[in-house]
């Protein structure tokens, strides 16, 4: 997929948590981490710019998806050590899914193409593919875009909707 798909993307996996960060905190917040899954959904394809990293390769697989989710899971802790060894696992926690979550994002709607992708590899070199749409196909991109849209803000506006 292209940028507007795999923002799309983001946006749909997102959309329960941010049920959920709406309905405990505020839809200020849960805007903010649709916000910040949608600029961070491209990630895994810095591998195009980085000079002996194949396309699809080791930024493509669940290990990448789990070393940001502990990259981001650290910053959380962190930051939630300032105020207490509770909010910090709270913090490190919802850092972490943030992270992970934002790159298995970027594998389902690659996997959604011919190419597929190898989540485990180099363990297992198993290649899953759903061959519904070419990576340039603009109507799955611009309807994973729309649909992603739809789907987070109908889950921020029911979080919102929910008494705490």
């Amino acid at each position: 997929m292209h940028r507007k798909g795999h923002v799309g993307a983001s946006l749909v996996v997102y959309a329960p948590f941010g049920f959920l960060v709406t309905a405990l905190a505020s839809i200020e917040l849960g805007a903010v981490g649709a916000a910040g899954v949608a600029s961070l959904a491209m990630v895994p394809d810095l591998d195009m710019r980085v000079p002996f990293v194949k396309h699809r390769g080791i930024t493509h697989t669940v290990w990448f998806a789990l070393l940001v989710g502990v990259a981001f899971g650290a910053v959380g802790l962190a930051v939630g050590l300032q105020t207490g060894a509770v909010e910090a696992l709270l913090f490190g926690g919802v850092a972490f899914l943030f992270g992970a979550v934002t790159i298995v994002s970027h594998l389902l709607a690659d996997a959604l193409t011919p190419m597929g992708i190898r989540p485990y590899a180099p363990v297992r070199d198993t290649e899953y593919t759903f061959d519904l749409f070419t990576a340039a196909n603009p109507l799955a991109n611009y309807g994973l875009l729309g649909l992603g849209g739809v789907v987070v803000a109908v889950a921020l506006v029911a979080g919102e909707a929910v008494p705490v």
